[in-house]
C-alpha cells in the first residue's frame, strides 16, 4: 500500500556501510521504521541522508506492507524547514535530548493525531523562540498528557507529590514522594500555559532537580524507559 503522510524523525541508525534504518512518527500510521538502502553513499538519489536529522518535519511517500518488517520510503521532502533547531548549539542539544526521550516513550504503532500535533507545534515553537531555558521541563510535563500519566491535580494544594501514584497528598508514604521548593516550582508548571512557563524563574540546581524528578516519574510509568545519555550534556548547557 502506498501511503503519503507527514512524519517526524525520531531516530536514525547506521546499518552496514551505506544503509540507514530510521524511525518516524507518521501522522497517518503512527510509529514506523524504514530501511533506506544505499542512502549514505548515494550523491544523486532523490532521498538524502540529511533529511533524517532528529525531529525533522517531513512529508513522505512510502510503501507499507504492515507485516512488522522494515518499510520502504519512495520519496521524502522537508515539510516545514527549521531556521535554528539544528544549527544553534543549545537548541541542538535539546533536539538530541528530546529525540532520545521520544525514542524511549513512543513504542506502539498506534495513530495519535493529538500527540503528533503537539510535537509538531512545540518543535516549531522551539525553532522560533530564544527564551527556552525551561522548554524541556514544560515539554516533558505536557508530554505526559498524551502518554496517559499526567499528574492528578485535584489536590494540588497539598505539599507532597507522590510520583508512584501521580498525585498530591499530605504526607510522605513511599520513597517516591517529594516536597519542598522543587514541588512548589513543579506546581507552577502544572498551572500555566506552555508559553508562560518560560517565564518561571528558578536556579540551575532547581531546574536539574525538577528534570531529575520527571525522568524518575517517566521510569515509574513507562515500562523500559531509560534516562537519556544526553542528560549530562543538557545539564551542562543550562548550568
Amino acid at each position: 500500500m502506498v501511503v503519503k503522510t507527514s512524519a517526524i524523525v525520531l531516530h536514525s541508525l547506521r546499518y552496514s556501510e551505506s544503509d540507514l534504518i530510521v524511525s518516524l512518527l507518521t501522522r497517518t500510521n503512527g510509529l514506523k521504521s524504514y530501511l533506506l538502502k544505499g542512502i549514505l553513499k548515494s550523491k544523486r538519489g532523490k532521498i538524502r541522508s540529511s533529511l533524517f536529522q532528529p525531529l525533522t518535519l517531513l512529508e513522505i511517500e512510502a510503501n507499507h506492507k504492515d507485516k512488522g518488517n522494515l518499510e520502504r520510503i519512495r520519496e521524502a521532502r522537508i515539510l516545514t524547514p527549521y531556521s535554528s533547531l539544528h544549527t544553534d548549539l543549545i537548541k541542538n542539544s535539546l533536539v538530541f535530548f528530546l529525540s532520545e526521550i521520544l525514542k524511549n516513550t513512543i513504542q506502539e504503532e498506534e495513530v495519535n493525531d493529538k500527540l503528533f500535533n503537539y510535537l509538531e507545534t512545540t518543535f516549531l515553537w522551539l525553532d522560533a523562540n530564544d527564551n527556552i531555558s525551561n522548554f524541556h521541563i514544560s515539554f516533558l510535563i505536557k508530554l505526559t498528557q498524551y502518554l496517559g500519566f499526567y499528574p492528578d491535580i485535584s489536590n494540588i494544594h497539598l505539599d507532597v507529590f507522590n510520583m508512584q501514584e501521580g498525585c498530591f497528598q499530605n504526607d510522605t508514604s513511599n520513597i517516591y514522594c517529594m516536597d519542598g521548593n522543587v514541588i512548589s516550582l513543579f506546581k507552577e508548571f502544572l498551572g500555566t500555559t506552555f508559553e508562560a512557563s518560560m517565564g518561571i524563574k528558578m536556579s540551575r540546581i532547581a531546574r536539574n532537580e525538577i528534570l531529575g524528578m520527571l525522568l524518575v516519574y517517566f521510569e515509574l510509568h513507562l515500562h523500559g524507559f531509560k534516562k537519556p545519555k544526553s542528560l549530562s550534556v543538557l545539564n551542562e548547557i543550562f548550568s
